[in-house]
């Protein structure tokens, strides 16, 4: 018999037990006797009132509390090692049981880094996959930032409270984020970013994901943990190659290395999907890789031109330039990175 949401919610925050042990729970490998002992600690530990406040939080605040016993809980969540017994979702929970890849990469991510993630976020958009990443700056942002030009949804993992957005810079991205996907935790509400609480994120990218691309990647990154958490898992693991000398790429390079697929193109992905999952998506488009070194159409001042005085939405540069979103979104984050564009609210504003 599994536990009944409280229960679950009781689980979560009780001391001393923790996702790996619940994550025993809910595959049903405990004893009945232990497990009716791990619930009873879990209730003796929490009282109810704990778990009704937290219940009405989530009600005045637009969030929700998912829990295994929900049936929008994510299947391929219970199948983790530690899977987190409540998450904490604004916006379209869904989605998380939808199919996702998850995008990750360097924070200070190069110009090469930053296209590269919003060609990989549009492609996977426009075959009809969901992008997941963690909402950082650099490569996390680039591929929410495509997923939404395309068209499409994104979810991001956050390591902070529901309510704690981080970085600050990104409190804009998340409300989109929001509006068109979802944000996830399994952070109390209130609960600051902290150093150790971006591993324990770092497995639900990977653990809602069927598949983790790396982008761009030093020797030492935190992508690499997200990298080796879903070889755990049992999910793909791909990765972006760089230029031998660049001191960016050498984690992505290790990672092909130790096994991990070649990206050089979204068939790579497709590739290595279950058959009946590639079936129903759509077919990948012929828009150039950005590693394939060929250049897409649309010169830089030809786009700067299509810009009104006062700045265009993104919709109307995709009307006027005739590019596919992930294109121009690619061509818009050069531009930013070289100082010649601002977005400014919803509008792109021409610096000079």
């Amino acid at each position: 018999m599994q536990p009944t949401a409280e229960e679950w919610i009781a689980l979560a925050l009780a001391p001393g037990i923790g996702p790996v042990r619940c994550g025993a729970l809910l595959r049903g490998e405990l004893d009945a006797m232990v497990a009716a002992a791990v619930l009873a600690q879990a209730q003796e530990a929490v009282a109810w009132e704990r778990i009704q406040r937290l219940s009405d939080w989530c009600g005045r605040n637009d969030t929700q509390c998912l829990t295994p016993a929900h049936d929008g809980y994510p299947a391929v969540l219970a199948m983790i090692p530690d899977p987190p017994p409540m998450l904490f979702v604004r916006g379209d929970a869904s989605l998380l049981r939808r199919p996702q890849i998850a995008v990750v990469g360097a924070r200070r991510a190069s110009r090469r880094g930053l296209a590269d993630a919003a060609w990989i976020a549009g492609e996977l958009t426009r075959v009809g996959l969901l992008v997941t990443s963690g909402l950082a700056l650099g490569v996390d942002g680039a591929a929410h930032e495509a997923a939404l030009a395309a068209g499409g949804w994104t979810v991001a993992v956050l390591g902070s409270g529901p309510d704690r957005i981080y970085p600050r810079r990104h409190l804009e991205l998340a409300a989109r984020v929001r509006e068109r996907g979802a944000l996830v935790t399994e952070f109390m509400p209130g609960m600051a970013p902290a150093p150790h609480h971006f591993p324990r994120r770092n497995r639900l990218i990977s653990g809602l994901s069927l598949g983790v691309v790396v982008v761009e990647a030093a020797e030492h990154s935190g992508s690499l943990i997200t990298a080796r958490l879903a070889g755990a898992q049992g999910r793909e693991v791909f990765a972006m190659p760089a230029t031998a000398r660049d001191p960016g790429g050498r984690g992505c390079h290790r990672l092909i290395r130790e096994g991990a697929r070649l990206l050089t193109s979204i068939d790579d992905v497709l590739d290595e999907l279950p058959a009946d999952l590639c079936a129903s998506l759509r077919p990948p488009s012929a828009s150039p890789s950005p590693l394939s070194g060929s250049e897409p159409e649309g010169s830089e001042d030809t786009l700067l031109a299509l810009f009104d005085a006062d700045g265009s939405v993104f919709d109307e540069l995709l009307l006027r330039s005739g590019l596919d979103a992930a294109t121009l979104n690619t061509r818009l984050f050069e531009l930013e990175l070289d100082g010649r564009v601002a977005r400014e609210h919803q509008r792109w504003v021409r610096l000079m």
